[in-house]
């Protein structure tokens, strides 16, 4: 048995370290030599191994690609807490150049189901636009916006080109987004989604799901975006139940990616 094996509750850092060792020979998508080798040039168990590659996976720094193997992850992860911000609000907090490219842009009427979560009349003129959400020239995430044209009259596309939308909304039409409503899911990225965002087809994503309103009540936007797995966490805020509210034990801070 050796040291690494015997050793207590550093066990696991030691191994983490050596690891790490081995990482700085490898770059950004390179293939990590299969775990039976890996455990062997170390001199630990399989089962010991494992743990350790699995706190470099949820660290952002692993990437494992059932089938595949377990791959240098490219960058580190981005951290996103559940809160009312934008997206080019986030990224510049985390100091990241934030950009955004227009894929396709188009104004319809709206249909019965999408006219309900806007919260207008069917047959409203919708404005409609796809964008690849950029961090430092890296696709961080791909987002169908869908804007009631009566929210933002004249917006286009190209206004949104390299622009967010909740300044445009404030410094153009004076208004602001103040409340939204989001849901988050995992799910698998299609193979046309997954060349806009640099990743392979069937590699895990975030899916999200938000509602933004203004000040005035009105549904300023709905939009669907998937994020890259292998660049973005989401942290949630957890707080002690309320004596008031016994029932409810964890809030989460309502938010906007």
């Amino acid at each position: 048995m050796t040291t690494l094996e015997r050793a207590d509750g550093s066990k696991q850092e030691q191994l983490r370290t050596a690891i790490d060792d081995r990482l700085r020979s490898l770059g950004p998508g390179d293939l990590l030599p299969a775990e039976r080798v890996l455990a062997q040039e170390l001199g630990v168990a399989r089962m010991t191994l494992r743990r350790a590659i699995d706190t470099l996976v949820a660290d952002g720094r692993l990437v494992r690609r059932p089938g595949s193997g377990t791959f240098v992850a490219g960058q580190e992860k981005v951290s996103q807490r559940l809160a009312v911000s934008s997206f080019s609000e986030d990224m510049r907090s985390r100091g990241l150049r934030p950009d955004s490219h227009t894929v396709s842009t188009r104004l319809a009427p709206a249909g019965t189901m999408l006219a309900a979560v806007l919260g207008v009349p069917a047959q409203t003129e919708v404005l409609r636009v796809r964008r690849l959400r950029l961090a430092d020239d890296v696709p961080m995430a791909l987002e169908d916006l869908h804007v009631p044209a009566s929210v933002a009259p004249g917006l286009t596309g190209a206004d949104l080109e390299g622009a967010s939308f909740y300044d445009l909304l404030e410094q153009r039409y004076g208004t602001r987004v103040v409340s939204g409503t989001q849901s988050v899911e995992p799910a698998l990225v299609p193979a046309e989604e997954a060349g806009l965002l640099g990743v392979t087809a069937g590699d895990p994503v975030f899916l999200f799901e938000r509602t933004s309103r203004l000040a005035d009540g009105r549904v300023a936007e709905f939009v669907r975006s998937t994020y890259r797995g292998d660049r973005y966490r989401i942290v949630v805020d957890i707080f002690p139940p309320s004596p008031a509210d016994p029932v409810d034990t964890t809030r989460t801070k309502e938010g906007t990616a």
